[in-house]
C-alpha cells in the first residue's frame, strides 16, 4: 500500500508541475527550454508508473510467499488498485507525451 500512495502523490504531483508550467509558458513566462514542462512531467509520471509496477511486482510475491502458510485469494482489492493505478499511470504518460491535455 506505501508504493501504492507514493505513486499515486508522484503522478499528481507530476501532472500538476506539468499543467502549471505549461500555463506559465502560455502566459509569457520564459523557461529554460521549450519542452521543459513536457519532460518535467514525463519523468514524474513515468518514475510513478514504474514505481507502481514494481510495488505491484512486489505485492504479487508477498501474496505467493504467504500462501505457503495459509490460503489467500488472488484477486485482493489492494492488487487491483496497483493495476489500475498502473494503467492509469500508463495512460497519463502517453497523454503527455502526445499532448492531449
Amino acid at each position: 500500500m506505501a508504493w501504492l500512495r507514493t505513486s499515486l502523490s508522484m503522478q499528481t504531483f507530476g501532472f500538476t508541475i506539468y499543467k502549471i508550467l505549461q500555463a506559465f509558458q502560455q502566459t509569457g513566462g520564459i523557461l529554460p527550454k521549450e519542452d521543459t514542462p513536457r519532460n518535467v512531467g514525463l519523468i514524474l509520471t513515468g518514475m510513478a508508473t514504474v514505481a507502481m509496477v514494481i510495488g505491484t511486482i512486489e505485492y504479487w510475491a508477498t501474496l505467493k510467499d504467504l500462501r505457503a502458510f495459509r490460503p489467500i485469494a488472488t484477486l485482493r482489492p489492494p492488487l487491483v488498485m496497483a493495476v489500475l493505478m498502473s494503467l492509469s499511470g500508463l495512460s497519463l504518460f502517453f497523454s503527455i507525451i502526445t499532448k492531449m491535455f
